[in-house]
């Protein structure tokens, strides 16, 4: 007999959408919690696995470490579950081009295999929870403080207040970081574009900052990612909060 599963979803303003005011796209909720080699050891010990949980352990972080020195060395790697392909990101151009660590991005991607596509296809049912609140945490409005417009126009180079519910960045990262935290200005493409400048405030029910100079005329979905919690503490996961209304740059669409 084979085990049905269950993905429960939460419905989340779709802002990209031009045409369609009432589209909403799904996120998949983890309980917030990311499974680890620790957590599958033991996940193995319980099923009644011969090996000790020290040695599972073991060996699944010598897995880790091999796999990495295999795609840190350009190649690719493929289990029973993951495809994993290097790739690098952004523009060449000219006959002679070399790496330019500003235009150009290292990065992986992973895709499912074959196997475990027809168990999506097979196992898995959805389940819809109805819309993401994300624990009152929310982006209220957004203010152009060069033109007081509130309507989402915004003029690069110029600043912005954006008002809200738990938005503060926390903790304040600086560009290289691990973790991508702060203020996201999203293109059309899935492009994200940071903040220039540091933000001059950065409170729970505020944000003071600079429109980066580089966006070019278009629409963009703000969103904000950080593990900002009430009281002061940080979420063991970062929380991202995206804007409901489009910001442009430029005249808007017809």
């Amino acid at each position: 007999m084979v085990k049905i599963y269950s993905w429960k979803v939460w419905l989340i303003f779709n802002s990209l959408t031009k045409s369609v005011k009432n589209d909403y796209i799904a996120e998949v909720s983890t309980s917030g919690r990311t499974l680890r080699n620790e957590d599958i050891a033991q996940i193995i010990v319980k099923g009644r696995s011969e090996l000790r949980y020290e040695t599972i352990l073991s060996i699944l972080n010598e897995r880790d470490a091999a796999v990495a020195e295999a795609l840190l060395g350009g190649s690719s790697v493929q289990d029973g579950n993951i495809h994993i392909t290097p790739r690098v990101t952004g523009s060449w151009i000219g006959s002679d081009p070399l790496f330019n660590a500003k235009e150009h991005k290292l990065t992986f991607d992973a895709v499912p295999t074959v196997t475990l596509r027809k168990s999506l296809d097979e196992e898995v049912s959805v389940e819809v929870l109805g819309k993401k609140t994300d624990g009152g945490a929310i982006i209220g409005l957004v203010t152009d403080l060069l033109t007081g417009k509130t309507d989402g126009t915004i003029t690069p180079g110029g600043d912005i207040i954006i008002k809200g519910e738990k938005i503060k960045i926390a903790p304040e990262t600086t560009p290289g970081d691990e973790e991508s935290l702060g203020v996201f200005f999203v293109d059309a493409n899935d492009n994200e574009i940071t903040l220039d400048y540091p933000m001059s405030e950065n409170t729970p029910k505020k944000i003071l900052c600079r429109v980066p100079t580089m966006l070019v005329d278009g629409e963009y979905t703000l969103k904000i990612v950080t593990r900002y919690a009430a009281g002061g503490s940080l979420l063991k996961e970062s929380r991202t909060i995206v804007y409901e209304l489009p910001l442009i740059v430029g005249e808007p669409a017809s």
